[in-house]
């Protein structure tokens, strides 16, 4: 197989979940969309893309390529200052002294200079930023290099693009370059996202339930109270959820300044991920660590489109997951059918078949071997 040039991969996915709560409102309960009339789990697209970006999987396939979202730039700046380290050692909870400690107020003075780069400083903090920056590890690499240069020799920034030197485009972080980021400060350094991930929903109707529980003290002999030391109520639901998530390559390629075996890469490192990693609400009570159970990957250049409108109308049954499977497979006929081929080429995982490999698909998308 040659490699993958098609513009755009989507993905398509059914994953099953058993009763959990992966993901909470601000009353603590799960999330829901009205779809077709009738209440649906919902799981949003942040949580998503942070489970993936935060999972063992993509920080190892990716090592080196993954960047630091926070809006505590400064602080970790003002320290690696004061202490004469790295940003690098700081931000991994060392330190390497290996520059000369700065007095507090000349490093107060050259955090805000730094900070103001990526993003307002907040008022009511020292040192925080107002917005989460999304900092790739080449510009931390840069930061070091400023903050030696100041630390050894004091000098004054001669003009503003000592600083902005300090911020880059392309990056070489896939998080950024897949997920986006957002830079007020420094519009043109801002990155469009190349991939799109939508809110996965379940394909039937959900009833969100109660769970009434209680901790037992173990000292308690029962002589006084023979009650539960501790008592709550804790909400959930369980369902198969359709995902989809459309990958723009040329633009993931772009974004990272034409790094084509990376963008290769990062495109397999998120569809493992898709496959395999959940949001973590809950785990603990829960334990709803599932893998899909059911993805169709497709290549080409043609309009992307999701297939959620398979599920508008919601399923109803004893088994979901083979229910949806079939009205997927049908709602991509039908579009095919009306518009013309809406893809190259796809490839299918279906667990209960027994029909294809996750190494398959990603030797499809790569077209080399996984």
């Amino acid at each position: 197989m040659t490699e993958n040039t098609s513009r755009f991969v989507q993905i398509h996915a059914l994953v099953s979940y058993p009763p959990s709560n992966l993901n909470r409102d601000d009353m603590g309960r799960p999330k829901t969309a009205v779809m077709g009339g009738k209440q649906r789990l919902r799981i949003s697209s942040q949580s998503l893309k942070r489970a993936w970006r935060e999972s063992e999987f993509f920080l190892e396939a990716l090592s080196g390529h993954v960047g630091i979202r926070t809006k505590r730039l400064g602080e970790k700046v003002y320290f690696a200052l004061i202490t004469g380290s790295s940003l690098s050692s700081v931000l991994n909870n060392t330190e390497d002294k290996v520059n000369p400690a700065m007095d507090e107020i000349s490093a107060q003075k050259w955090t805000e200079y730094v900070v103001q780069v990526f993003a307002k400083v907040d008022t009511n903090t020292k040192f925080r930023a107002e917005q989460l920056v999304h900092v790739s590890h080449e510009e931390i690499s840069q930061i070091d290099k400023f903050l030696a240069k100041i630390a050894k020799n004091g000098e004054e920034p001669t003009d503003s693009e000592d600083l902005k030197s300090l911020m880059l485009k392309p990056v070489t972080d896939v998080d950024i370059a897949l997920f986006g980021r957002m830079i007020a400060a420094s519009p043109k350094y801002g990155v469009d996202a190349a991939a799109q991930v939508a809110h996965p929903i379940t394909i039937h109707p959900v009833v969100i339930e109660d769970d009434y529980f209680t901790a037992v003290d173990d000292l308690n002999s029962h002589d006084e109270d023979a009650g539960a030391a501790h008592l709550g109520v804790s909400e959930y639901g369980a369902g198969v959820f359709y995902t989809y998530v459309c990958i723009n390559r040329e633009l993931l390629i772009e974004n990272l300044g034409g790094d084509v075996d990376l963008a290769t890469r990062a495109i397999c490192a998120l569809i493992e991920c898709v496959a395999k990693i959940g949001p973590r609400g809950k785990q603990n009570s829960y334990a709803s660590r599932v893998y899909a159970s059911y993805m169709m990957v497709e290549l080409g250049s043609y309009q992307p489109r999701s297939l959620a409108a398979a599920f508008l109308g919601p399923l109803s049954g004893d088994n979901y997951l083979l229910s949806g499977i079939s009205r997927l497979e049908q709602e991509c006929e039908a579009l095919d059918s009306a518009y013309g081929p809406c893809a190259d080429a796809r490839c299918v995982l279906n667990v209960p078949k027994g029909e294809g490999t996750l190494q398959d698909v990603l030797k499809f998308v790569s077209g080399k071997d996984a």
